[in-house]
């Protein structure tokens, strides 16, 4: 394993955690680098309500600047039904429930491996 995966695989931790946090609701952690380039990991969740996104995006966003992670790019408003927050290595998806139904990225990335919460942390 790679300094690099080494250092994508903590940071989906620390998105991980602070969406766990934010009572994030089906927080899924999803391992790409092998299928594309984009990314190594996707981390997908998804709030009640537009106020409970934006607490999460910023959670996240807070989290990872601790450590010294800054997003690359941020898409998305955060009083929307999707923010893309790309860090480059890790992508980090917040979804309204019913905007996450509609773009079913677990489906479409379903060539990745699934990683669970007891191998991440």
């Amino acid at each position: 394993m790679t300094d690099m995966t080494e250092e994508s695989k903590f940071m989906a931790k620390l998105a991980y955690q602070a969406l766990e946090d934010k009572k994030a609701e089906d927080i899924k952690v999803i391992e790409i680098g092998t299928i594309s380039i984009l990314a190594d990991y996707f981390v997908i969740a998804n709030g009640n309500s537009s106020s409970q996104v934006e607490a999460m995006v910023d959670a996240v966003q807070e989290e990872l600047a601790k450590s010294g992670f800054e997003p690359k790019r941020v898409e998305g408003v955060r009083s929307s039904g999707w923010v893309l927050l790309d860090y480059g290595d890790i992508v980090i998806h917040v979804f309204s429930k019913e905007d996450r139904l509609f773009y079913d990225l677990e489906r479409i990335w379903r060539d990745g491996r699934d990683i669970g919460k007891e191998e991440l942390f």
